[in-house]
């Protein structure tokens, strides 16, 4: 009878741990990080989408609110794969954040490099809005 290994088992729970860990951890930061930068006259906002495609990611402005979204899907061959181990998997990950101003929707540009998106959105003017006559 063969001798069992030892260290395939201590493998086998650390496995099992970090899928515990991996499903408590996306359960609490489930999102995207991102970072807002006041400037004096927009705020930029930068966010980390790692493995994400240009085409991927979705930027959406309402009023004050942004949010970005991003979605990938897992590579899949027509051939029949045997994996050894596979831990990347199809992802969507959203974040809304409220700008603390109104910005200015015709002043904004977006960029994205190496895995970092940057948002430059312009403030709105400090104007006492449009007057609208009475009839």
């Amino acid at each position: 009878m063969p001798r069992r290994n030892p260290f395939e088992d201590i493998e086998r729970m650390f496995e099992e741990m970090n899928e515990g860990f991996r499903a408590f951890d996306t359960k609490i930061t489930r999102g995207v990080a991102v970072d807002v930068v006041d400037q004096d006259d927009s705020y930029v906002v930068t966010a980390d989408l790692p493995g994400y495609d240009k085409d991927d990611i979705d930027v959406r402005l309402s009023g004050n609110s942004l949010t970005i979204g991003a979605s990938r899907e897992t590579e899949s061959s027509e051939e029949e794969e045997r994996y050894v181990r596979q831990e990347r998997s199809s992802e969507s990950v959203s974040r809304t954040l409220r700008l603390p101003e109104r910005v200015d929707e015709e002043s904004t540009d977006a960029s994205y490099n190496n895995g970092v998106l940057t948002i430059t959105l312009g403030k709105a003017s400090e104007d006492d809005g449009e007057s609208i006559p009475i009839n």
